[in-house]
């Protein structure tokens, strides 16, 4: 229980308890605030505004303000912006990390990864904001010229995750920007701070007044929620969570019709076939099933092994499982660190337990580790797994991976396919025929071939099936937040004026 630290930041003037609305820092009206809690000790860092519809209306109404005239900011300005946002969170990425690790129990080095890869999409946008062409489409009519212009959608509500603070961020208010838009963000009440840094560089770097606002709620997250969706003047919403929220906000959102994306839920496939190299299929399986402790939503969630290389692929896998350094965030050498909360690791025991109890073989871990705190659970392998087991159904968000068995092509894939959402899918293969043949045939939105790690800022990220839609991050992104608007002018065939004189003097 020693892994309490309070971090030392250069700038201790990052760590706001206050929302951010209309360019100033203000408490909930209601003067209601909440906890935030150290995953790794389990012992109170600070605390935050509950906010409530009254709160999020007023956000709405500031930013539904401010969309007037920031949506006639040309793209070289919003450039500019994200830009200058962008080199903020460069010079101040340690301070922003030590905030992750903080209040989300990541370890430093990961968090430092978390932000570069948070800044990249700010960098990425910035890049995208002067680049919104419209098209010149040949018409049917010979008269009429038409043409398309890209217009912002308006006011956006954006909710965002604890597992990515910063990214997720970042990669929804990046293209809002870029496109027009101005936003009002719902931090996760797990992790609100590093949404609320990154809100003060947003200050420094110069956003106008009411372009960018962060609210936050922990109890109230329901209420928030609805409060978005159900305002007309918020015209779309993004959410990245669970499938079961994602399908609320989309019927909450149907009654004024708004544009929505959603990226939800995953329970990725991770498939090693017989003529794979085996290190670097291990080497990334590893990546792709315990990166965050394997707390993100593209996460291998099932591994399928051929029959053939399944002994040694365990056998390999677990060696290497076995080499995680846990404890807290902050302590050197540390690469795997809590969950997020008690409910989390209730979860992940529960997982392992019923895997157990179906005949699953535990090969390491497979229990809670009190000594370093109340969230932690051990790096877990367990084999000889079945389809009837809970992770091969549902998504553990957490440290356990299952190596499930299969013996062909198509049993795999069809195994993989069972699955009602569709986010990610991995394989490590070195037959290029068979590289294309699977990768078409996964069921999800993103596939990775012979690599672990799949999320780029130029890369299109989303899903299928009950995972969403929409994609973020990639020239892709900004779509999600324009509206396409035809301009059809008529009567343009006539001959240039003075012609029939010039005719008639013939």
């Amino acid at each position: 229980m020693g892994n309490h630290i309070v971090p030392k930041l250069q700038d201790p003037t990052l760590i706001k308890e206050a929302c951010y609305v209309n360019g100033e820092w203000i408490q909930a009206k209601s003067g209601k605030t909440f906890q935030v809690d150290d995953p790794a000790s389990g012992k109170i860092i600070g605390k935050a505004p509950e906010c409530n519809k009254e709160d999020t209306d007023n956000a709405v109404e500031v930013a539904s303000e401010a969309f007037a005239s920031y949506r006639k900011t040309s793209g070289r300005e919003r450039s500019k912006l994200l830009r200058r946002w962008y080199d903020l969170i460069v010079e101040n990425t340690e301070d922003l990390a030590k905030i992750i690790t903080w209040e989300q129990g990541k370890p430093l080095s990961v968090a430092r990864g978390e932000m570069a890869y948070a800044a990249s999409f700010f960098e990425w946008f910035s890049e995208e904001a002067p680049r919104n062409y419209g098209d010149t489409i040949q018409a049917t009519v010979p008269g009429n010229r038409v043409f398309t212009i890209h217009e912002p959608v308006g006011v956006c509500g954006l909710i965002t995750p604890w597992n990515f603070p910063a990214a997720m961020l970042t990669r929804k208010i990046g293209p809002a920007l870029a496109a027009g838009c101005t936003v009002v963000t719902k931090a996760p009440g797990e992790t609100p701070y590093s949404s609320l840094a990154l809100a003060e560089l947003g200050h420094r770097a110069g956003v106008p007044k009411g372009v960018v606002n962060v609210i936050t709620a922990l109890e109230n997250t329901a209420k928030v929620g609805n409060a978005l969706t159900e305002n007309p003047n918020v015209r779309k919403i993004s959410f990245t969570g669970s499938t079961r929220v994602g399908k609320l906000l989309m019927k909450q959102s149907a009654d004024t019709l708004k544009k929505t994306s959603f990226e939800l839920g995953g329970n990725a496939p991770l498939i090693v076939f017989d003529d794979a190299t085996l290190d670097i299929a291990v080497s990334g399986a590893i990546a792709s099933k315990f990166r965050g402790s394997g707390q993100t939503c593209v996460c291998a969630n099932r591994i399928y092994v051929q029959k053939g290389i399944y002994d040694t692929f365990a056998e390999k896998f677990t060696e290497q499982a076995k080499s995680f350094t846990v404890g807290g965030g902050y302590e050197d050498g540390v690469d795997f660190g809590p969950l997020i909360h008690d409910r989390a690791v209730s979860k992940v025991d529960a997982q392992v337990r019923d895997a157990e109890k179906k005949g699953g073989r535990v090969v390491l871990g497979g229990n809670k580790m009190p000594k370093y705190g109340p969230n932690f659970f051990e790096p877990t392998v367990i084999t000889g797994m079945t389809m009837d087991m809970q992770l091969a159904q549902e998504e553990t968000f957490g440290p356990v991976a299952g190596l499930f068995p299969f013996e062909s092509e198509h049993d795999v894939v069809k195994m993989a396919n069972t699955a009602e959402v569709g986010l990610a899918g991995y394989f490590f293969t070195n037959d290029l025929k068979r590289a294309y043949r699977v990768a078409e045939a996964l069921e999800v939105g993103m596939v990775g071939v012979n690599t672990g790690i799949i999320s780029d800022a130029a890369a299109p990220f989303g899903g299928v099936k009950l995972s969403g839609f929409g994609r973020e991050g990639s020239k892709y992104g900004i779509q999600d937040y324009q509206i396409i608007k035809t301009v059809t002018m008529g009567g343009m065939n006539r001959p240039l004026e003075g012609m029939e004189d010039a005719i008639h003097k013939l």
